[in-house]
């Protein structure tokens, strides 16, 4: 058994068994949604289909990070038993829990010495976190040491592509993030914004898409372009989705027909209820190991 554990936050948005069979310990950050507080207990207490068939309906759920006193009680019943802690928080480009964690570590560092609390920002959100926590835990496995565990997830993170569309702009529009007119050109054209995450962990609008057809397409084209080796990729690959299932097949199959040499299956996850408070349903995303992020 290792003398280290993984720790990471909800927002990984894998699924709770993966958590439990990888041992991976984590924390949930929260939601608010018709007036009441949650955590996001990653789709414990509440089905995807019933929380996005509340936005749909005008819901518009508030989110809140993950406190010091939460990263505190995760670890340090690892750190009285003598394991270090290697935890990956959600992208700094997105959200404050990398600062929080850090004084968490802090505080853990002063009243365990002899123990270490390695915070790693992940620049990753969504399964794109989680699959960099798959990677950390095949590693983990595979024998890797605290030190060289650290220094892989900082070395390799910005490899991590992240490339989405949103198809329903409706929940950005009642957020904020986009004006009603826009909003209202974009589904009255059909367009599906492609965006991805940058080398801040931001993300960032690339492109306007004709149909989600063309956005699905669009998605296979990036991993042709970007992943590790072109289409003799070989590294894992995974999806998230909200409400749009048939869309995530759809990128699924062209990329299966693309790239043969991939490892595994497929997976799609589902967005959870934090990052899906901010994109609302109607959006794909796409990971996979590829060229580093630079811009």
């Amino acid at each position: 058994m290792s003398d280290y554990v993984l720790s990471a936050e909800s927002t990984a948005d894998y699924p709770r068994s993966f958590f439990e069979e990888r041992h991976i310990a984590w924390v949930p950050f929260h939601y608010n949604l018709d007036g009441k507080s949650y955590a996001d207990d990653l789709y414990t207490s509440i089905t995807p289909e019933a929380f996005f068939d509340k936005i749909k309906a005008g819901a518009q759920p508030t989110t809140s990070q993950v406190g010091v006193g939460e990263y505190v009680e995760l670890w340090e019943p690892y750190l009285k038993e003598g394991k270090d802690v290697l935890h990956l928080t959600l992208s700094s480009g997105i959200s404050g829990s990398y600062n929080s964690a850090c004084i968490a570590a802090e505080q853990m560092k002063a009243a365990y010495p002899d123990r270490v609390v390695c915070v790693v920002d992940s620049l990753a959100a969504s399964a794109g976190f989680g699959l960099l926590m798959e990677y950390l835990a095949d590693l983990r496995d595979d024998g890797m040491s605290f030190a060289d565990a650290c220094a892989w997830a900082e070395a390799h993170k910005r490899n991590l592509n992240h490339w989405f569309f949103v198809s329903d702009l409706d929940c950005l529009k009642r957020g904020g993030r986009v004006s009603a007119t826009s909003a209202l050109l974009a589904n009255a054209l059909k367009i599906c914004p492609v965006l991805n995450v940058d080398h801040e962990g931001k993300l960032i609008p690339r492109q306007k898409i004709r149909t989600v057809k063309k956005a699905v397409a669009e998605l296979v084209r990036m991993m042709e372009e970007h992943a590790e080796g072109g289409r003799s990729y070989a590294g894992k690959c995974c999806l998230s989705q909200s409400n749009c299932r048939a869309e995530a097949e759809a990128v699924v199959a062209g990329i299966e027909e693309k790239f043969p040499q991939l490892t595994g299956k497929i997976a799609i996850y589902n967005i959870g209820t934090v990052i899906g408070s901010h994109t609302g349903p109607g959006t794909v995303a796409l990971f996979f190991m590829g060229d580093k992020r630079v811009d």
